[in-house]
């Protein structure tokens, strides 16, 4: 097999080298391990559910790409399907079987959606909705909730969550006060303020979009009828309901959050994890509603590597996969095992912990609990983590370097990669808690 150019770079290398030609030395702000200091590795590998740095050191990896490898790195009918669509090209512009297969598996598996139309990323779809939305009521304002990460377009980057949040910006400059005027907010979980706002000023609002199990700062559910309460105003009030499933989407059920939990929105947003981590999003739902999109309707959208072949090739492969397996009883048992641990081993040395678990999906927050809202996981020791994350890398275990996201699992975590993790999760919590500087 051919060396990659940077396969003799060492972490510390790229790290220097990349600095000097992207901002903070990355492509996304988390990455930077800004918020829990230390200098990030750099990838040479992944393979199930391990990470290998350019140093050659291993990880477990529950980052999984932020969430669409179910099947863990490198899988053989991921990269068995990538390789035969690269020996038939990369890219059309014209549309292709794939495409179709796509969004039949994708109508056949979720409950909202009718009609679907696919593009590059999770930000896209989220945007697309919105304006979808928009065109469909005829109204502009909309509801999001704090701490729910929507993607960086415009509307939406007013109290977001993850890399938003981690870094400490509420808001963005260059996102002009005309772009947010027509977002409200309210804090997540928070029922009653909904029902409040809809029954003053609900004829203005085009739709409530939410991510229906927050995984943009830290693993927090729905409260028992949150979600169907927002069902009925949105149905009172002539708004749409907008899930934003680019996280829970086939991670908390194979029908995504709106299956778990029983409310069928109008609209659903979904992003890598279509593509089993190529770059590929979607948006859908109601069939009248999506005949608002051009070229049917007036509603303008569109992308020239809009179902790129590779991004549907390597989706369809774990579609298909998805289709003829459940995988999410095991792995929520595995999720469970693996909260409960972090947790003793953290409370055991005296660290206030607490931590959820949906599906595949989990979090622990460095609070007592419980943690209902962003409001509730701010209150979080983000300083301590910052310490208890660094320990668990020098271990062995990578966890997302922020306070304020989710972690995932792949059907490759097994016993020996859970033992690993407390292990390591004891020794890191005693080191975290002797520290003399926290």
């Amino acid at each position: 097999m051919a060396s990659s150019p940077t396969s003799s770079s060492t972490s510390a290398e790229l790290w220097d080298r990349a600095r000097k030609v992207l901002p903070g030395g990355v492509n996304s702000p988390v990455r930077s391990f800004k918020s829990v200091g230390g200098d990030p590795f750099f990838v040479e590998r992944g393979q199930g559910p391990y990470l290998v740095d350019t140093d050659g050191r291993r990880y477990v990896d529950y980052i999984m790409s932020w969430g669409p490898l179910i099947l863990g790195h490198a899988h053989p009918l991921i990269v068995e399907a990538l390789e035969d669509q690269l020996t038939r090209g990369t890219s059309y512009g014209a549309p292709t079987g794939a495409e179709v297969e796509m969004a039949e598996r994708l109508v056949g598996l979720m409950p909202s959606l009718e009609m679907v139309r696919l593009v590059n990323s999770g930000t896209e779809a989220t945007m697309s909705a919105l304006r979808v939305a928009r065109g469909h009521t005829g109204r502009n304002r909309f509801l999001k909730f704090t701490g729910c990460y929507h993607g960086h377009a415009d509307p939406f980057l007013v109290a977001a969550g993850s890399g938003v949040a981690t870094l400490g910006l509420p808001n963005s400059p260059g996102v002009p006060e005309e772009a947010v005027r027509h977002t409200a907010l309210l804090p997540f979980n928070d029922l009653e303020a909904v029902r409040s706002l809809f029954n003053d000023r609900g004829g203005e609002f085009a739709a409530i979009i939410l991510e229906p199990v927050m995984g943009n700062a830290g693993l927090i559910p729905p409260e028992p009828g949150f979600l169907k309460g927002l069902r009925e105003i949105t149905e009172a009030h002539g708004a749409l309901l907008i899930f934003d499933e680019v996280m829970t989407g086939f991670r908390v059920a194979r029908g995504g959050a709106q299956e778990r939990f029983g409310v069928t929105p109008d609209l659903t947003t979904l992003g890598k994890v279509i593509g089993a981590g190529l770059p590929v999003g979607a948006f859908g739902g109601r069939r009248d509603v999506m005949e608002s999109v051009a070229p049917v309707g007036p509603v303008y959208q569109a992308g020239t590597l809009s179902g790129n072949p590779l991004a549907t090739a390597a989706g369809n492969a774990q579609l298909r996969w998805l289709a003829e397996n459940d995988p999410f009883p095991e792995l929520e048992a595995y999720a469970e095992r693996l909260v409960k641990g972090m947790v003793e081993a953290l409370t055991g040395a005296g660290i206030p912990a607490s931590g959820q678990v949906v599906g595949s999906m989990w979090g622990v927050f460095l609070h007592p609990g419980p943690v209902r809202s962003f409001e509730d996981a701010q209150e979080a020791d983000t300083e301590r983590f910052g310490r208890f994350h660094r320990e668990m890398l020098r271990r062995g275990v990578f966890l997302a370097p922020s306070p304020f996201e989710a972690g995932f699992l792949s059907i490759t975590h097994g016993e020996e990669e859970l033992e690993l993790t407390l292990a390591a999760a004891r020794a890191a919590a005693e080191e975290v808690a002797d520290d003399p500087v926290l």
